[in-house]
């Protein structure tokens, strides 16, 4: 049997992309089919939480084991998409690097019969582009960079220490270990 997945992005604008993938496949095969999906390079962390039917967050199932001993966390790689995903049960969540928190709102849309000689997993629709810094070539304008007042800068603006005694005022030397 084949899963129809809606993957959301949790942003204003929409933006999602529609995935087929066998039901027998792991967390870590959907891991790998929503990083391609959306265009990233796959070198962040990622966990997909459970929920509830009103996307309420519940339990982590990481990429990787982080607890404190070997083998005491199940991981993406330990899951079926059956296990978690069911007529009952259609909502997981999906975190991707967790510095800018990419988050998903993944839903079970359908379950169907696969078809004979297609490939999954497979992307159905894509619709809306990814924001910007999602791109590692991506590049800021140079004027971005600086503020208005960058005329207002000179060297002395930015050396933290005007001279020798620049520690007196704070009640220590300068070298004090």
């Amino acid at each position: 049997m084949i899963y129809k997945l809606r993957a959301i992005l949790d942003t204003e604008e929409d933006i999602f992309r529609d995935l087929a993938i066998k039901k027998t496949d792991s967390l870590e095969d959907l891991h790998n089919a929503l990083v391609n999906a959306f265009g990233f390079d796959g070198s962040e962390m990622a966990s997909f939480y459970t929920c509830d039917d009103n996307w309420n967050q519940e339990d982590e199932i990481p990429l990787f084991d982080t607890g404190d001993e070997p083998g005491e966390m199940r991981i993406m790689s330990d899951f079926t998409l059956e296990d978690l995903l069911y007529e009952k049960q259609t909502k997981i969540i999906y975190v991707y690097d967790f510095m800018n928190m990419w988050t998903f709102l993944i839903e079970l849309a359908a379950i169907e019969n696969q078809e004979v000689g297609a490939t999954y997993p497979e992307l159905l629709y894509s619709l809306g582009e990814m924001p910007l810094g999602n791109d590692p070539n991506f590049e800021a304008d140079e004027d971005s960079l600086f503020s208005e007042f960058e005329d207002d800068l000179d060297e002395d603006d930015l050396d933290l220490f005007d001279g020798d005694d620049s520690f007196e005022d704070f009640g220590f030397e300068e070298n004090w270990n």
